[in-house]
This record gives C-alpha cells, structure tokens and sequence, in this order.
C-alpha cells in the first residue's frame, strides 16, 4: 500500500475514534442532564419550597455582593471623581445597606431555620421511597449483584447526592446570573473587555478540565486503598473483633498493615498531587493574570487615565467585573466536568433501581386459612435465574393438615429452598405447589404470607420492645405476648417485662441477649401469630442439647394447631416428627417417620446414628 494511502487511513481511523469519543461524551452529558431533571423532579415533588427558596434564596445572597462589586463600586467613584456631592454617595450607601439587611434576615431566616427542616424532609422522601420499593422487589432481587449494588448505593448515598444535585444546580443559575449582570455593565462601559474574558475563559476551561480528569483519575486510584481504610476501622471499632484483638497478636498485624496501607496512599497520591499544583498555578497565572490583572488593566487604565475616554469608576469596574466573570465561567466549567456527570452517575443507578420490574406476578386470590389444609408439591425443580443448575429436582410430596413434617440432608440438599418456594420468595421453574387445591400463584402475595409463620435460621431481632419483637408490630397485645414467650420456653426476666428494650441501637439500658435466648424470641412469633402454618429453619441451632430437647417437646405441644415444616441438622429433633423427608443433591431419597427410616437403614439411618454415636462418645468423655 502507497505511504500516502496508509496516512490517509491512519488519519480516517483517528478522525472516527475522536468522533465516536465526541459521540460519546454527548451522550453521557445527554443522560447527566436527563438525570438531573428527573432528581429535581424528585425534589420539587416531595420538597417543593426547598427547590425553589434555594434556587431563589441563593441568588439572592449573591446579589448584594454582585452589585457591590461592579455596580455600586462605579456610581462611588464616578461621583467621587466629580466631586458633586458626598449626600449622593451617603443616601444609596444607606440604601444600598437597607436592601442588604433585608437580603440577609430573609436569606438568613431560610437557610438556618426553615432548609434544615426541609433537608430532613427530602432525606425521609428519599429513604421511603427506597424502603417502599425494595419491600416490593422479590427476594430473587437480592442475588442479582447489580440490583444489590444499586440499592446500597441508593441507601448510602442518594441524600448527599441528591443533596448535590440541588446545589449544583443553585451554584450554576447563580453563576449565571453573575455573569449575565456583570457582563452587561461590562458591555455598556466598553465591549471589548469582552475579548479578553473570552480569551481567558477559552484558557481556562480546558485546564479545568485537565484538573477535572486528574481528579477523577485519583479518587478511582485511591478506592481501593479506601476499602481497606473502611475495613481496618470495622476491625477496630466492631465488636466482632474486639476479642481477637485483645487475646492474640492479631491486633499488632492489623495494626502494620493498616501503616502500610497510609504509606501506599501517601505513594499513590502524590503524583497526582504534584499534577494537579502544576495545572492550578498554570490556570491562575496565565490567564487571569496576564489577561485580565495586567491585560485589562493595561487596556482601561490606557483608556481611563491617556486618551479619558473612560472613568475611573468604569475603570475599576470593569477590572473586578472581569475577575468575576472569568471565575464564574471557570466555575460552571469546572462543576460540568466533575460534579454534573458524577452526580448523574449516580442517579442514574437510582433510577435503576426504581425502575427495576418485579418478576413474580402478584395473584388476585385473598384467602387466609383459620386451619391448615393440604399443602401439595407436583414435579417441582427450580433452578436460580440466570444459572442452569437445578436445585431442586421433580418434587413430590403432600403435607397433610396438622402434621409435623422434617427436612433433613447434607448442606446444600435443597432444604431451605425448597420453605423458599413454599413461601413465594421464588416461583418454580418447572411444576406447581398447590395449597387446598390452589396454585400459590393465584395469591395476592401479601395475604399469601398471612398464612404463614416463619423463624429463619439467620433471623433478626430490632431496636424495639421485648412485644414488639415477638408481635413484629407496634401494637402488641400483652398477654398474647406472653403466652407466646412461654411457649417458646423463654423464661427470662426482663427489667421491664415485655416493655423492655431490646438491644441497645436505640436505648443505652437496652438488654443484651444470648444466641439462644434471642432464638427462642425468634420461635414464640410463630406462636403469636394466629396463622395454620408454621415454617422453622434450624429452630434450635444456638441451643445446647438439653435446651434444644426441651423447647421441641414445648413446641410439639403448643404447635398442635399448626402444620408445622422444620429443618434441622440436629437428628435427635427430627424423632418426634409425623414424617421426613430426606433430601440429596435436590431430589427426596428417603421419606418416611423416624421409625420407618431407621427400619430401611439408609442415609438417614447413617446420619442419625453417627450424631448419635458423638453425642454418646463427648457424654462419656464429660
């Protein structure tokens, strides 16, 4: 190929990859802007006074200062220099100071006293908007790592960033504003000031941007080195560690590395240091003082003081003016490169997140059962989205009115998925589950869930009172509560009954609990809530043998009402179940009582028998 023709498409490829670049940065401003929008939308909707009073407030503000500088500096001394009269110059001083004093009571008045209840407004807008929506996603949401992502962004950052968003906003209208004042008093005194402030600004704004991408370029290298700042204050402050740190030699190590995790963010960020100071003194030097210091001065004092075409008022006037405009430009220059698309970047995750569509499909049916009635899997699988994996493989069985049903199997047999697809936290892949005949897709969810009492073996417990953790409401009804704790065998005395408070978020006196106490706070909900199936996910995993024996003798007794599914890796708990069912690899191997297992000598006979033989072996060691 001719060396000419090889150029001509080395300059075609380069002239394409800048317009796809230049393509691109439109688009990305496109959205930035669309994003914005939609965040002030957000804002005027749930805080209208906070939008505009600060749009309008802030302009405000600036106004006195804006006058002051150009306007008012000029009337002074022209008339000064005239030498007509210093009542003039007193009378607009006079009003000139009346107009700031009221600026400043009605600037004052909204920024101390009524934005700092409007802030919390917008945050509780913000927060109930996330909590509604994530209450509505299904729980599937949750092993989706873009959703997950999104939400915690949502929760950690959305109120500074909407927060940002609004002052953003604020910064560039009063910028504007500046410089459309200014700039026309520039304009009537000599439009060729005008010149010069272009060409500063045309300087100016490409070394903002230049800082702008240092800027960015140093916080994506320092994130990392962040993330293990955060993780070496967890280990420091939480009292996950606490015990570690004080009973090894942990804390000396964590303590090195965390030395050396600042000496490396010392490294990284130096360079950028020493890049962004070059460009500063390159941004303030060269254009501000060459053209408008020296520049404009040369050009108006040449005017005011050689040839009088000029006053001195317009003089000094347009040489502040000039400064003024310029750091404005620079300003909503410098804000577009960094802050507008950082800002949008992030509400265009919240957005995601809000407009994220529910996969499982609400049913119309209503009806809450006063007692159990049969519950049905036909040729259940299921298989995670997004995986080809089957976790559950042709299920059948039915669960009988009243019966005490045990799930038993190795970790990762399909045991707490399959509860799962029982409550409609995730819909079947393949088969149906039917409850007295009825496909549980045909359910308004919410009142599907009213049948059902569940203890998760990763439950919680909240700030809130002993009733309050047991009813899971804010009304609950004392005696009720009662029972319900003395079912689950929770014998405990607290300080103020079940008023009392419950961990210690909220109340610096509030109780503390074991793992098994909280556990069987966890189980007496099942019991509090009048519904006809009960579902326990390891019940008794924090109790000691003895415990454990006794609080499912109790449960046994007090679940007589209820349908009642559990899993459990302790055997000895799956005895006095109606029928089990054994689970490998997704499929039902064994199903049958206790009795009948034990009789046909397979896995669960193998199981049962090993916990047996250890708990037998520590008896005799003790």
């Amino acid at each position: 190929m001719p060396k000419c023709s090889l150029f001509r498409l080395r300059a075609t490829v380069r002239r394409c990859q800048m317009m796809s670049k230049g393509k691109n940065k439109i688009k990305e401003n496109s959205n930035a802007l669309k994003n914005y929008i939609y965040m002030l939308k957000f804002i005027g909707k749930h805080t209208p006074y906070m939008l505009f009073g600060y749009l309008f407030f802030d302009v405000l503000a600036n106004l006195p200062w804006t006058l002051s500088n150009v306007v008012l500096l000029k009337y002074i001394i022209d008339v000064a220099t005239e030498g007509t009269g210093y009542e003039r110059i007193l009378y607009v001083l006079i009003i000139f100071v009346l107009f700031v004093v009221v600026t400043n009571l009605c600037v004052t008045t909204f920024y101390e006293f009524s934005l700092p209840k409007q802030r919390e407004k917008l945050y509780f807008s913000i927060y109930k908007t996330i909590y509604k929506k994530a209450a509505k996603m299904d729980y599937e949401a949750y092993d989706n790592p873009e959703y997950y992502n999104d939400l915690v962004l949502a929760m950690t950052s959305m109120n500074e960033r909407a927060y940002g968003v609004l002052t953003n906003t604020q910064d560039i209208i009063t910028n504007i504003v500046g410089v459309l004042t200014i700039g026309a008093v520039i304009i009537s005194i000599d439009p060729v000031c005008l010149v010069f402030i272009f060409l500063c600004v045309v300087i100016m704004t490409p070394i903002g941007r230049l800082i702008a991408k240092v800027n960015v370029d140093r916080t994506e290298a320092m994130t990392p080195l962040d993330r293990k700042n955060l993780y070496f204050s967890r280990v420091f402050y939480l009292q996950d560690y606490a015990k570690e740190l004080r009973l090894s030699g942990a804390g000396k190590m964590v303590e090195k590395r965390y030395n050396q995790n600042i000496l490396d963010r010392i490294t990284t960020i130096s360079p950028y240091l020493r890049r962004q100071w070059q460009l500063y003194f390159c941004q303030e030097s060269l254009p501000m003082t060459l053209l408008i210091y020296l520049g404009i001065t040369l050009f108006m004092g040449y005017k005011a003081i050689v040839t009088k075409e000029v006053g001195m008022g317009d003089f000094a006037a347009t040489f502040n003016g000039a400064a003024s405009i310029s750091n404005s430009v620079f300003a909503i220059t410098s804000w577009f490169a960094i802050s507008f698309r950082e800002n949008g970047l992030y509400v265009e995750k919240f957005k995601r997140f809000m407009n994220a569509k529910e996969k499982i499909i609400n049913g119309t049916d209503k009806t809450v059962y006063e007692k159990p009635v049969t519950i049905k899997f036909e040729n259940v699988s299921f298989k995670y989205p997004g995986t080809e994996k089957y976790i559950l493989k042709n299920i059948d069985l039915e669960i009988s009115p009243y019966k005490k049903i045990a799930l038993v199997g190795y970790n990762g047999a399909g045991k707490t998925t399959l509860t799962n697809l029982l409550l409609r936290l995730y819909d079947v892949t393949d088969g149906r589950i039917t409850i007295d005949g009825k496909d549980i897709r045909d359910w308004d969810i919410k009142t599907y869930h009213e049948n059902f009492a569940a203890v998760f073996q990763d439950f919680s417990l909240f700030g809130a009172t002993l009733g309050e953790n047991v009813s899971m409401n804010d009304a609950p009804e004392d005696e009720k509560v009662r029972v319900a704790l003395g079912k689950a065998t929770f014998n405990k005395e607290l300080p103020d009954g079940t008023d009392s408070i419950l961990l210690r978020e909220f109340d610096d006196n509030g109780v503390s609990l074991s793992g098994g106490e909280a556990q069987k706070i966890a189980i007496a909900r099942t019991f509090y809530k009048d519904c006809p199936f009960a579902i326990l996910d390891e019940p008794s995993a924090n109790l000691d043998p003895v415990a454990e024996y006794s609080l499912n003798h109790s449960m046994a007794k007090a679940a007589d009402d209820k349908t009642v599914i559990f899993i459990s890796h302790r055997l000895s708990t799956t005895v006095m179940a109606d029928e089990i069912y054994m689970l490998e690899n997704g499929e039902i191997i064994e199903k049958g009582s206790h009795e009948e297992l034990m009789a046909l000598d397979g896995k669960y006979a193998y199981m049962f028998r090993l916990q047996a033989e250890k708990y037998s072996n520590h008896q005799n060691k003790g």
